[in-house]
């Protein structure tokens, strides 16, 4: 009896329509209308992070401009035009991997193939996948021909570097710029695959692989299925974890809590047994600063915000913390953290400068800043406990001394009192120095007057 072959997870449940991309709602929105108005481009260009659907993307899109029988804008996937395209042997959808093709020569076939028609279908189209990787020389031998290609020839892009194409070509494409796939859209993609799979997986497990998927829809079903052989069709937190290594959900959030209540020995503690039991270190940066993260976008646009990555639980624990510290801590704390990021790529000890700055982050968490001190003395000047001479005080502290002394009673030195001086003082003067005109009488007032 022949056995069945196993299809990786990745091939298997790859998307087959615009319906089944996860996360470029933007990009599908745009291919569907284009369709439908029958404005399609000469060229388009999909730049984006590995294993987000770039190259699955300009397969749909090119089944749904050759399909014999869409429905709609979709593909049906039974025609020959879909069958062939999805299997890779259609004669008017070619393939180039510009990471091994990226020479004058390889672009050649292209530029002398334009010239016919294609053989059952409404398009020719090429596409290049990690376009970045052609020599300029090729570019600049295929420009022409991507300016102004024949009316039956269309061509799609892939890069993950779209930095690295040139201007030239991209002025040419229209770009779409694919974006990561959020950790709930893959958790829930995953849950998905695990029922048509029977495969009985946790909750807190399937974070844990989108969270080491980065992003990236590709990675993460591959991971699920790397578990799936390894503890066979029941896959637990603590599973995923080690092939990842990171740290689990409730230990994250514990350390967190410890940050912000100011709790050293609880973040040493933390940073010991991770450590020990082999995480990643360098990735524990990354997630708390996501973490943090989060907790400003709670903070900002409350715990229903679109942009919030988390699910339903780690929710309840972002709300929770939010309400217990000052937006301008949380800012210097991602501050901290995304300055220890930057220098674990050159530092030696990575547990040394972690521990570091995550003390450093807990005397941020409870040192009062400016704003708050601000704030307590508008409240105690608002309740009547401070008055206004004590509240500008400060301004002035050398003021206070001189106006409480009493007038009367003036501090002079001892040398500046000289004592009364004798009838025969005058005759004391120096000798260069005249004397002192005697004070004028009345008499003498009243001659002068006369």
């Amino acid at each position: 009896m022949s056995e069945q072959q196993h299809i990786p997870l990745p091939l298997k449940y790859r998307p087959m329509t615009f319906d089944d991309v996860v996360g470029q709602e933007h990009v599908v929105r745009t291919l569907r209308h284009a369709i439908e108005a029958n404005r399609i481009a000469n060229a388009y260009l999909f730049i984006g992070p590995r294993g987000i659907g770039k190259t699955t993307t300009s397969r749909i899109f090119a089944k749904a401009l050759n399909c014999t029988s869409p429905n709609g804008v979709e593909p049906c996937g039974k025609c020959v035009n879909c069958e062939e395209i999805a299997a890779g042997r259609s004669l008017d959808v070619v393939e180039l991997d510009a990471a091994s093709h990226n020479k004058v020569e390889d672009v050649r076939p292209i530029i002398e193939s334009v010239q016919f028609k294609p053989v059952s279908s409404k398009f020719k189209i090429f596409i290049i996948d990690e376009c970045h990787m052609l020599s300029t020389a090729a570019w600049n031998a295929l420009l022409k021909t991507l300016e102004e290609p024949p009316p039956h020839v269309r061509f799609i892009f892939a890069t993950t570097e779209g930095d690295k194409v040139l201007a030239t070509i991209v002025s040419r494409c229209q770009r779409f710029d694919l974006r990561r796939i959020q950790t709930n859209d893959i958790v829930s993609r995953l849950r998905h695959v695990c029922e048509l799979e029977k495969i009985d997986a946790e909750d807190d497990a399937l974070l844990a692989i989108a969270r080491g998927a980065e992003g990236g829809m590709r990675d993460a079903l591959s991971s699920l299925d790397q578990l799936v052989s390894f503890k066979g069709e029941k896959v637990t937190e603590e599973d995923a974890l080690g092939v990842f290594g990171l740290v689990s959900r409730s230990a994250l959030e514990g350390l967190a809590g410890a940050i912000l209540k100011g709790d050293v020995g609880a973040i040493l503690s933390s940073i010991e047994a991770f450590d020990s039991a082999g995480k990643n270190m360098r990735r524990l940066t990354g997630e708390l600063l996501r973490h943090f993260r989060n907790l400003v976008v709670v903070q900002a646009l409350g715990p229903n915000a679109k942009s919030l990555e988390a699910t339903p639980d780690q929710i309840k624990v972002l709300a929770a913390q939010a309400q217990a510290v000052d937006p301008g801590r949380l800012f210097r704390i991602c501050d901290q953290l995304a300055d220890a990021e930057d220098k674990l790529r050159y530092v030696l000890s990575v547990r040394t400068l972690i521990e570091m700055t995550l003390i450093r982050a807990s005397r941020i968490a409870t040192t009062a800043t400016v704003e708050e001190l601000m704030k307590a003395v508008r409240e105690l000047k608002a309740t009547g406990k401070l008055s206004a001479e004590v509240a500008v005080a400060p301004a002035a502290p050398a003021a206070a001394p001189v106006a409480s002394a009493p007038v009367a009673a003036p501090v002079k030195p001892p040398r500046e009192e000289p004592p009364a001086p004798p009838v025969a003082a005058p005759a004391a003067s120096a000798p260069d120095e005249p004397p002192p005109p005697p004070p004028p009488v009345v008499s003498d007032i009243r001659e002068a007057v006369k």
